[in-house]
């Protein structure tokens, strides 16, 4: 669901999501993060098939996340992971994430996605897919 620019995804905390003491695993979060990310990009109508089905194969590969855990979930809970594309430039996407449980936040991350092709070089974004994200410039 996308709410004035920020992609809502629900996310269920699984068994397979917690440590040994029963609370959600640090790295896990990552994952939520990474789904949200897709799940927004899908929104727009950008695929990553799509992206690697282009003249040039392209895709995306983060360059730098900023990650703050703030309170701890616990199997069984049913979060939301919040994304917002704050900035598209050049071959970079800048994207704010949290996650939350009802009213609390459980988790933020800052991340730098950059456009690359397979041959691990970065690529400016194609005119149309910025597009998508900045309408009307």
């Amino acid at each position: 669901m996308v709410d004035q620019n920020i992609f809502k995804l629900p996310i269920r905390i699984y068994y397979e999501d917690t440590d040994f003491s029963g609370i959600v695993y640090h790295a896990a979060y990552l994952k939520f993060f990474e789904r949200g990310r897709t799940e927004s990009l899908r929104s727009y109508g950008v695929t990553h098939t799509e992206l690697l089905g282009r003249d040039e194969p392209l895709a995306f590969t983060i360059r730098k996340m900023m990650t703050e855990w703030i309170s701890p979930s616990r199997i069984d809970d049913i979060l939301e992971v919040r994304t917002c594309f704050a900035a598209v430039k050049g071959a970079r996407m800048m994207v704010n994430q949290e996650i939350w449980r009802e009213n609390t936040i459980i988790a933020r991350a800052e991340v730098e996605a950059v456009c690359m092709s397979l041959a691990g070089r970065p690529r400016r974004l194609p005119a149309d897919i910025t597009a998508k994200f900045l309408p009307g410039e």
